[in-house]
């Protein structure tokens, strides 16, 4: 076999071949092993050399290739452990003389299992791109640099972009409104979670989460998850008007529709929870437009006859005798045009429920007896009738009179006063509570867009120091009507409320003394005349500023009820 033995060069050639490599002399004895072909075998090859092949690799088939000249390629074959793929050959002379056998071999369990785990990897593949492309939720991945290379389909849905418009192209290039999720996230190598932001040409509102792609602990990328939040404003602002429209057919507010941050607010709405939990009969006091009403209404809701009737009757709006057959209803024939069989009254209509009882100070003297016996006895006397009703309801009365000045004058009985002043809550008014009034403006905001059908999203700074300056004679509900003007003055395209929408406030007449305006140094008044004129405008000023509240008029002033009485009948401000 010297015509096969390899030479120096050559046998380091082949000593450097990854694949195993064996060759037989005429007598079937190996005469080549590179270290490839001792590794698979298993054998040591220094060893092995000059032995007959089939005492070194009890299976090969090098032999029947010697022996038929037929070479055999690509064939399967077990060794030891190892499971190789061989091709076998056989060596002729230049005369064409068979005077040995090759075979080459590589080991394929390795291949193999290469193979298998490029299968798996194609089949999670398969199932990645089958869930990415499923989900409603669009999905986005930059790479390391924050360049698009990855985005599936609903993203196209919901931003309105194709993958050519943002693959290759900077995180940035689909955010209408906001920061980039995915610049913070390589940024900070770090999730990133609940960022809400504007995207497209739509400016569609989504929510969006975001991950960074590490590995082997190397930044690769950012992943982006982005949920589109639009439809469930869209489906909330629908669930607001629906409370809106349940609201007009029971008690509409809680407490949480209360705006309270001021102290007094704050004490205001505390008293009202823990009254809330009682059956007393409660008084709320107030200047018009403070929310005498609201806080009605979230007392109902907090009661434990909260499922029960809410009926709200404004006792200024109907005369004597119509207001006490709505109350307590009437007989078959009570009067003239009276409903054949009778009617109930709404106090039996909220029986188990609340009847709320605004403008009380308004009732005429015979309402207010009759209403002194449902307080008294729960009961009432149909009109035209004298069989007794029991009735279960509850009364939350409310007045912006000074009911204290009305039981003096005769007005207003003092039975029933100390009856609905069971537990008295005075609501202050705005003037008082200007740190709220960001937050209260805010508030109405929604509401008013809603009525108009207007996404006003906000009130410039400067405009609410304006608000916060104001003394808002008419308080929450001028405040409300301000806003509402404001509004109608802006442009379709507009949404922050600015000064230029504003309409100018007018100062109220209480503001300033005309007398103290039209002092002159060269008047022949002696001081007595100006101080006494004084001090008319200043407690026509401070009772104005109380909306008629002599009681509240008294305090400010720091004299006593009586003499309050005494100037203002002094000074004829009846």
């Amino acid at each position: 076999m010297k015509a096969i033995a390899p030479n120096y060069h050559l046998q380091v050639i082949l000593d450097a071949i990854h694949d195993g490599l064996a060759a037989i002399d005429r007598q079937g004895k190996i005469v080549l092993l590179n270290p490839a072909a001792a590794d698979l075998i298993g054998v040591d090859r220094d060893k092995a050399m000059g032995q007959p092949v089939g005492h070194i690799i009890p299976n090969t088939r090098m032999l029947r290739v010697l022996e038929t000249g037929e070479a055999e390629l690509n064939q399967r074959q077990e060794l030891a452990d190892n499971t190789i793929l061989t091709s076998r050959l056989p060596v002729r002379d230049t005369n064409g003389a068979i005077i040995g056998a090759v075979a080459v071999f590589r080991n394929i369990s390795e291949i193999r299992k290469l193979a298998e785990e490029i299968t798996n990897l194609r089949e999670i593949q398969g199932m990645l791109e089958a869930i990415i492309n499923a989900t409603q939720d669009a999905i986005s991945v930059v790479d390391s640099q924050g360049r698009g290379i990855l985005v599936n389909p609903a993203y196209k849905r919901i931003t309105g972009y194709a993958e050519s418009d943002v693959l290759g192209k900077p995180a940035t290039a689909d955010i209408a409104q906001g920061e980039s999720v995915h610049l913070q996230v390589l940024s900070g190598r770090r999730p990133v979670k609940g960022i809400q932001l504007k995207v497209g040409s739509a400016k569609k509102d989504v929510l969006v989460d975001g991950a960074p792609i590490l590995v082997n602990d190397e930044l690769k990328g950012s992943v982006a998850v982005i949920h589109d939040i639009s439809e469930i404003k869209r489906l909330n602002e629908e669930l607001d008007k629906a409370k809106q429209i349940i609201r007009t057919l029971e008690a509409k507010y809680d407490f949480k529709d209360i705006i309270a941050i001021s102290p007094k607010m704050l004490e205001v709405v505390e008293q009202a929870r823990k009254a809330a939990t009682t059956p007393a009969t409660i008084l709320l006091l107030g200047e018009s437009g403070t929310g005498k009403e609201l806080f009605a209404h979230a007392i109902h809701n907090s009661s434990l006859r909260k499922h029960n009737q809410f009926i709200r009757v404004n006792c200024a709006a109907l005369t004597g005798s119509l207001l006490e057959s709505e109350l307590f209803g009437y007989s078959d024939g009570a009067f003239t045009g009276a409903r054949r069989g009778g009617k109930k009254g709404l106090f039996e209509q909220a029986a188990g429920g609340t009847i709320f009882l605004d403008e009380i100070g308004e009732i005429s003297p015979n309402v207010q007896a009759k209403l002194l016996r449902v307080l008294q006895e729960k009961e009432i006397v149909r009109v035209g009738d004298t069989k007794q009703v029991a009735v279960d309801v509850r009364i939350i009365a409310a007045t912006n009179i000074d009911l204290e000045e009305a039981v003096a004058t005769g007005r207003f009985r003092e039975d029933l006063y100390y009856r609905i002043r069971v537990i008295p809550l005075y609501i202050p008014p705005l003037r008082e509570r200007r740190e709220e009034i960001p937050f209260l403006a805010r508030h109405l905001l929604h509401k008013v867009n809603q009525e108009y059908g207007r996404v006003v999203e906000d009130i410039a700074p400067d405009v609410l120091k304006i608000l916060q300056k104001y003394s808002w004679p008419g308080n929450v509900r001028e405040l409300e009507n301000n806003l509402g003007r404001a509004i109608i003055n802006m442009r379709s395209n507009e949404t922050c409320i600015s000064r230029e929408h504003l309409q100018p406030f007018t100062v109220s007449p209480h503001t300033i003394p005309a007398s103290l305006a039209t002092i002159a140094p060269s008047s022949n008044r002696s001081l007595g005349d100006v101080l006494a004129e004084s001090e008319k405008d200043y407690i026509a000023m401070v009772i104005g500023s109380h909306q008629g509240n002599k009681t509240r008029a008294a305090k400010t002033l720091g004299i006593s009820l009586r003499s309050l009485y005494y100037k203002v009948e002094k000074y004829g401000l009846l």
